[in-house]
């Protein structure tokens, strides 16, 4: 008899403890996808808002978020979540992607570079779209990483093309690790074109790739001045890989639909916008 009672009690405590499990598991699902459509809402979202919102700890927020980062649904950053970028697949493939609208930011960006000057080319399709756009006969000394930019540039008969070598990374199509590095440490470009996977006013720009985040930031820093022209969805997206703050972006080049408030937020931080169209 006692055996008897004594396994309807371990009965009735395991059926308990599936049930607050699936409980637990329900609420975690729900709390997840609420924060997926505020981040495809609002851009962004903080842990210490959902934390009353939901009326959970911020450490159970932070802990979804981990959660969601880890299944790539968004990329964390400090105090929050970013929708993640969506910059991905080989440079072949994003070429293809957005081909007007990166050839205005291109003109765009062409405008901003000076007769005569050393301009390194990050690797990148907008990029490409740089030097595509380049004019045949404005001297011009380019670096690059990225072997498609300098195909691009050596018809050019006024550029002279440095190409750095290494081995070449078919997502990022340029050369990162140690070559690069050694050879970028030669050099010391007046204007860096910045690749950018993502961009936000408080994770700066960001990138998919730890040894191309890596490479960018050296680049960045062997450079007087930096510009980065980007495509309008990738504002207030973060990738994995931290860049470079936007106080030290000194040129954003952007699509004539870029938020005119947003953008004054960018100048706010020692950014100077240029929106394509409308450049001298």
């Amino acid at each position: 008899m006692f055996m008897f009672v004594y396994a309807c009690l371990y009965q009735i405590a395991m059926n308990a403890d599936k049930t607050g499990m699936n409980v637990n598991e329900l609420l975690l699902q729900e709390r997840q996808s609420a924060i997926s459509r505020k981040l495809q809402a609002n851009g962004r979202v903080l842990a210490a808002e959902l934390a009353v919102e939901f009326g959970v700890s911020e450490d159970t927020v932070r802990r979804d978020l981990r959660e969601m980062a880890a299944a790539g649904l968004c990329e964390r950053v400090y105090g929050g979540a970013l929708p993640f970028s969506s910059a991905s697949g080989s440079l072949s493939h994003r070429v293809g992607v957005a081909r007007d609208r990166k050839q205005a930011l291109a003109m765009a960006a062409v405008s901003q570079i000076a007769v005569g000057s050393t301009v390194f080319f990050d690797a990148g399709s907008t990029n490409l779209a740089i030097a595509a756009a380049f004019p045949t006969d404005m001297a011009l000394t380019a670096i690059t990483n990225a072997p498609a930019i300098a195909a691009a540039l050596i018809d050019k008969p006024a550029v002279n093309v440095i190409l750095i070598g290494g081995l070449v990374d078919r997502q990022v199509g340029g050369s990162l690790g140690a070559k690069a590095m050694r050879d970028m440490e030669m050099l010391s470009p007046d204007l860096c074109i910045l690749g950018a996977c993502g961009i936000d006013l408080v994770a700066g720009v960001t990138t998919l790739g730890f040894e191309d985040a890596e490479f960018k930031r050296f680049a960045t820093s062997r450079s007087r001045k930096v510009l980065v022209a980007v495509t309008s969805e990738k504002f207030g997206t973060a990738a994995p890989h931290a860049v470079l703050p936007m106080a030290q972006c000194e040129c954003l080049v952007v699509e004539r639909d870029a938020d005119a408030g947003m953008l004054a937020q960018y100048r706010d931080r020692g950014c100077r916008t240029i929106v394509a169209g409308e450049a001298a």
